[in-house]
């Protein structure tokens, strides 16, 4: 979906164009019709393209909206190396998952999963404590058991070293007390409440492959976000 709006902005798509056909897209990027599908579906709900029946889909350019749009608080982390982000690792290595982990990447209550954790600090500050937690046969062989900060993304690390492709995220925030351990690592005091992004990945079958929790304190964070009317 990426490289059609990076055409579509950089005039490789202009406006009123035919976009390729299903069956072209699959065939250049080597994905699924599934995928497409979704992609093109996405575009369309954006308003980056549209859809017109019996003649096929034609570029609108890009959408008035989309200077609004920003990565959502789990994507980011899955694409940004760490190295982009000042802050530390905390944690590094297999737990029993909690219930929501255990829920959203379908396993077997108090099973254990893989988790990293990290602390991210802004101007000296504690600002966000993020982990992700996935299935331990997907941290064999990876650079996640590490202390030292990813100098890549999440989602490139992974998808390098296992040859599995994320497609899409569901989203899930909601609003909790932190723990103890949670309150002293983000200078927080325990009766402040705290927002919980949990972005479910999965690849095109809908098979979960990770998980990343955001956690931050509700008094120096707003979520906004930005969506055509239909």
């Amino acid at each position: 979906m990426q490289t059609i709006q990076r055409r579509i902005e950089s005039g490789d798509y202009p406006p009123g164009t035919l976009l390729p056909s299903e069956n072209q897209l699959i065939q250049e990027f080597g994905v699924s019709r599934p995928t497409v599908v979704a992609a093109l579906r996405v575009l369309r709900e954006q308003g980056w393209i549209e859809s017109q029946q019996g003649k096929g889909r034609f570029v609108r350019g890009r959408p008035a909206m989309a200077s609004l749009e920003q990565k959502r608080p789990g994507q980011a982390y899955l694409t940004k190396p760490e190295t982009d982000a000042t802050g530390e690792v905390v944690e590094v290595g297999a737990v029993t998952a909690p219930n929501r982990i255990s829920a959203l990447l379908d396993l077997q209550p108090k099973n254990k999963t893989f988790v990293r954790r990290r602390l991210i600090t802004r101007d000296g500050e504690p600002t966000e404590l993020v982990s992700l937690w996935l299935p331990l046969e997907l941290s064999e062989g990876t650079d996640l058991t590490s202390g030292e900060p990813l100098r890549q993304g999440f989602r490139e690390h992974l998808q390098a070293r296992k040859g599995v492709r994320f497609d899409h995220i569901v989203e899930q925030i909601t609003a909790r007390m932190p723990s103890a351990d949670e309150a002293k690592q983000l200078a927080m005091p325990k009766n402040q409440p705290l927002l919980a992004v949990f972005g479910a990945v999965r690849d095109a079958s809908g098979r979960p492959l990770t998980v990343v929790e955001v956690l931050l304190p509700a008094d120096r964070h707003e979520l906004e976000d930005a969506y055509p009317i239909a």
